[in-house]
């Protein structure tokens, strides 16, 4: 299982702190969430916080652009140091395209799902995606509650797959917490992604840990 802690839930007065806390724990990815305020309701932090955090960061970037037009920074993702830039298939215009472009940047390419999309939006992409990421909220802010169909969604996702000789991998974000994460670890999924679960425990670490075990 592949723990990529969401950094938009980090404490941004504390933001070294946290990234050297997930350098130091057994978390295998940086989730970076960038928010324009036009496809989501909200506006998190741009490509200077991200070159920053790069400068520290021992392991891969998922950066996760919840924007308009995300082919314009493909650029600027690749500048920042990211191993993946996911976008939104709601917010591509020619997803075939987007992903080709990103691979040919050098980054691993994902594709990510709104709740209320469909799986048969990416079927046609589906063996071109390093990444699906299936959303467990609806996007824009963190420490949402779960949508219970996410964990049949995930399902049906990893029997899409199945059949591939190279399958992408399987991400959640949103949600994920003591009683999802197993539930969606037995629905196929591969990466999960924690934000508000993580850094508003006690013991990141520990919780981190925990989630690696499972």
């Amino acid at each position: 299982m592949i723990i990529a802690p969401s950094i938009l839930s980090a404490d941004f007065a504390n933001l070294g702190r946290d990234v050297e806390m997930v350098n130091l724990s057994q978390a295998d990815w940086f989730h970076i969430d960038v928010m324009d305020g036009v496809f989501v309701p909200n506006i998190s932090f741009g490509f200077p916080v991200i070159k920053a955090i790069q400068k520290y960061a021992q392991k891969p970037l998922d950066v996760h652009l919840m924007i308009v037009d995300p082919d314009r920074y493909i650029g600027a993702v690749r500048d920042c140091g990211a191993e993946i830039m996911n976008i939104h298939q709601e917010a591509s215009t020619h997803l075939h395209r987007s992903i080709q472009a990103i691979k040919a940047a050098g980054m691993k390419a994902g594709v990510t799902l709104n709740p209320a999309t469909p799986l048969v939006m990416i079927e046609e992409v589906i063996e071109d995606a390093d990444v699906i990421m299936l959303m467990g909220v609806n996007p824009g802010f963190g420490g949402q509650s779960f949508i219970k169909g996410t964990i049949e969604k995930m399902r049906r996702l990893r029997e899409m797959v199945s059949h591939l000789d190279n399958p992408p991998l399987l991400e959640i974000d949103g949600g994920v917490n003591a009683t999802t994460a197993p539930l969606l670890r037995d629905a196929g999924a591969d990466v999960l992604v924690a934000g508000s679960y993580v850094f508003s425990s006690s013991d990141p670490t520990a919780t981190i840990s925990s989630l690696k075990q499972l």
